[in-house]
């Protein structure tokens, strides 16, 4: 595992979202004095609710309720519990961001048509229908889960962006966040990307790079630890490798794009971290890691024989994990970007 002399150093981005948390450093660094106690963690926790619409064209297995299109495709569940989640983790996103939904240079250029694979909730494509309310938006998802009124020119799709791509028209810009789970083979929607922009066009990825990650020593005895290993050989299992993001520039440079660009972001577990900026990427981590532990290991430890009853017990330890401050664990994030050259 990385320490802090191994972990590539962060770029800084414009700070015009959250101003007051500041520039942040390459690695969350441990606050072994707690000085940033004067941060109100409960205010930010309590920012981290909200609300989503109920879902429907679902089926329900363990209670908890999932796509009906290419039924069991996609691990994750797509109930309200998870639409919430997915509400928290944009935020994340932002956070992380400073505002920015994207950091390719789009803007150089008109946008016309821009597309959102694995949209979720739609969140993403509905702000960026608001903010560039000129740009005929699609967001596509196995889930019907989106809002009925969105912006004008936003639009949703149920679409697998695994099976052959079949719009009427090109993209301007191709963007897809937190697509760990949900393809056996990220480089073919790559490809499928690169053959629907428009020349000059760009894609951008955002995801986790997985396993967890520590700052010191990994703490292998930690039903955290021992979760993590289980999840990324059940995503294995069922053909949804968890560990393919660190390959997303090699797969853009073979796919064609030019100008590629990588950018790591981390967000600690917990509060644990110093400075504002990392401290509240750490409470929303937390409150989107603790959301997910159900939903997530239902699937893929359930493809490795375990029973709920097993799950249920492993996921209690793994929930004090989580809270427990001295672990000190983080997940690496990877923003990835390139542009279809003009001549192609």
């Amino acid at each position: 595992m990385a320490s802090n002399d191994d972990v590539p150093v962060q770029d800084t981005v414009e700070q015009d979202y959250v101003g007051y948390l500041g520039s942040a450093p390459s690695l969350p660094s441990i606050d072994s004095a707690d000085t940033d106690s004067a941060v109100d963690t409960d205010s930010i926790r309590r920012s981290t609710a909200s609300v989503r619409t109920s879902i429907f064209e679902s089926v329900e297995e363990n209670g908890r309720t999932y796509h009906r299109y290419k039924q069991g495709q996609y691990p994750l569940p797509n109930d309200e519990a998870e639409q919430d989640r997915l509400d928290l983790q944009h935020e994340l996103c932002r956070l992380t961001f400073n505002g920015k939904l994207f950091l390719a240079p789009i803007t150089e250029r008109k946008l016309e048509w821009v597309l959102d694979i694995g949209t979720g909730t739609g969140i993403w494509a509905i702000e960026f229908a608001q903010e560039f309310p000129e740009t005929n938006v699609i967001g596509t998802d196995l889930s019907p889960i989106q809002p009925v009124f969105v912006p004008p020119k936003c639009q949703f799709e149920i679409d697998d962006a695994e099976e052959e791509w079949v719009f009427s028209h090109k993209f301007d810009f191709i963007h897809g966040r937190a697509l760990v789970s949900c393809f056996r083979n990220a480089f073919t929607v790559i490809k499928s990307a690169f053959e629907f922009l428009e020349p000059g066009g760009y894609l951008e990825l955002q995801d986790g790079i997985f396993p967890i990650e520590y700052v010191g020593e990994p703490p292998v005895d930690s039903s955290l630890y021992k979760w993590m290993k289980l999840i990324v050989e059940g995503a294995t299992k069922i053909g949804r490798p968890w560990t393919g993001t660190t390959k997303y520039k090699e797969y853009l440079i073979e796919a064609g794009f030019e100008d590629v660009v990588e950018k790591r972001f981390y967000w600690p577990i917990g509060p644990w971290a110093k400075g504002k900026y990392f401290k509240t990427l750490g409470i929303f981590c937390q409150e989107d890691l603790l959301s997910a532990l159900e939903g997530v290991s239902l699937k893929l430890l359930g493809a490795l024989g375990w029973s709920k009853n097993e799950i249920d017990v492993l996921l209690a330890g793994v929930r004090d994990d989580i809270k427990n401050k001295p672990l000190h664990g983080y997940i690496p994030i990877t923003l990835v970007y390139g542009r279809k050259p003009l001549n192609a």
